[in-house]
C-alpha cells in the first residue's frame, strides 16, 4: 500500500533512521519515524517480532477489551509501520560500526549506513530448558505474572527463582492465586532483605528450598511438574495449575559489546543527556524497551520507549515530529 509518507534514500545516500528490532518498541518507533517523513529500515531478524509471538492472549494492552493474541498484535503493529513506508527485512543486525559518519549496520548479506540508529533489540527470558518447558508454554507456563496472573484466579501455581523478579512475580500471583510456592534450588534466597520480608510475612507464599524442576508434565495444560531434591535426590511430583519462571533475562546486546555504555547486566545505559531522555553513549543512537528496561518489560511500556525514542531521533535529525 503506497502512503504519502512513504519515503527511500536515494540510491549510495543513507537511511535517516535503521531501527534494530521488532518488538512493540522497534515497531512503534517505526511508525513514528516514518510519519515523521524519516526514511526508516528496520532490521527486524531472522524470527521477527520478539517474546510477544511466543504468549498466547494479551489482555493489558490498551484497545482491546476482549484481549488479542500476541502474534496477532504483532502483525498489526507491522502492518501499520509498513502502512507509512517502513522498509521491513527479516534479517539479524550482525555487526555495526558507530564510531563513524554515517554509522554502518550490517547483515550476513548487506551492510546499511544510517544518520541515526534506535536500538530496540530487546531481552530474552532466560528458561530452564527441561522437557516440557517449551510444549506447555502458554498452557500454564509462563514467565510474567503481570501478564498471565488473571489466568490463575483460585489456583495453585509455582514459582521458580530466588532473586528479586521471583519474589515480585510470587506477590503479584497472591492477588490472584489460591496459594503460591516459591521452589529455588538454593538454600537461602537470593532477593534484597526488603523483598524477602514481603514475601516471608505473606500467608500465601510458601517457600521450596534446595529444590530444582526437571520436567514440566501435561497434556493440554500444565498438570503437575517433576522436583528434584538438589541434597537428598528425592524426586517427586507436585501438582499446579501454574508455573512462572523467575531467573532472570538476557538482553540482546552482544554485537554493541565495547561500543557502547552497558551496565553490569549488560543492558544498554539509557542516559538523560543534551536535551534527550532516550540517548546512549553515542550521539545519534537512541535505545527503547526491554534492552534497557531491566524494571517494567511490559508491552506497553516498550511501545512508550519506543516513541520516546522515535521522537527523539527525529529531533536529532531536524524532522518535523509527528502529532495525532
Amino acid at each position: 500500500m503506497i502512503d504519502i509518507f512513504t519515503t527511500k534514500p536515494k540510491k549510495g545516500e543513507p537511511w535517516d533512521i535503521v531501527i534494530i528490532g521488532s518488538g512493540p518498541a522497534g515497531l512503534t518507533s517505526a511508525i513514528y519515524t516514518t510519519r515523521g517523513a524519516a526514511s526508516t529500515l528496520l532490521l527486524a531478524g531472522d524470527i521477527w517480532g520478539g517474546q510477544l509471538m511466543l504468549t498466547t492472549v494479551v489482555d493489558n494492552f490498551p484497545g482491546f477489551p476482549n484481549g488479542i493474541e500476541g502474534p496477532e498484535l504483532l502483525k498489526n503493529m507491522r502492518a501499520q509501520a509498513e502502512r507509512f513506508g517502513v522498509e521491513f527485512i527479516e534479517k539479524n543486525a550482525t555487526s555495526v560500526k558507530l564510531d563513524q559518519s554515517p554509522f554502518a549496520l550490517s547483515t550476513n548479506e548487506n551492510t546499511y549506513t544510517a544518520k541515526s540508529i534506535i536500538i530496540a533489540t530487546g531481552a530474552d527470558t532466560r528458561w530452564l530448558n527441561v522437557p516440557g518447558e517449551d510444549a506447555l508454554r502458554g498452557r500454564g507456563v509462563s514467565s510474567c505474572a503481570p501478564c498471565d496472573a488473571p489466568f490463575f484466579k483460585d489456583k495453585k501455581v509455582i514459582v521458580i527463582g530466588g532473586g528479586d523478579s521471583a519474589m515480585e512475580e510470587a506477590l503479584v500471583l497472591t492477588k490472584y492465586a489460591r496459594e503460591v510456592h516459591l521452589i529455588h534450588r538454593r538454600g537461602e534466597l537470593r532477593a534484597s532483605a526488603a523483598m524477602q520480608k514481603r514475601v516471608l510475612e505473606n500467608k500465601k507464599i510458601s517457600l521450596i528450598y534446595n529444590t530444582e524442576i526437571t520436567e514440566f508434565k501435561g497434556q493440554d495444560k500444565l498438570e503437575t511438574v517433576v522436583l528434584k531434591n538438589n541434597q537428598t535426590g528425592r524426586v517427586t511430583e507436585f501438582a499446579a495449575d501454574g508455573a512462572f519462571v523467575a531467573i532472570g533475562h538476557s538482553p540482546t546486546t552482544s554485537i554493541f559489546q565495547n561500543k557502547l555504555d552497558l551496565d553490569e547486566k549488560g543492558y544498554i545505559k539509557r542516559l538523560e543527556k543534551d536535551g534527550y531522555k532516550s540517548a546512549t553513549s553515542i550521539p545519534g543512537v537512541f535505545v527503547a524497551g526491554d534492552v534497557h528496561d531491566v524494571h517494567y518489560k511490559q508491552a506497553i511500556t516498550a511501545a512508550g520507549y519506543g516513541c520516546i525514542a522515535a521522537m527523539e531521533a527525529l529531533k536529532y535529525l531536524d524532522k518535523p515530529t509527528p502529532s495525532w
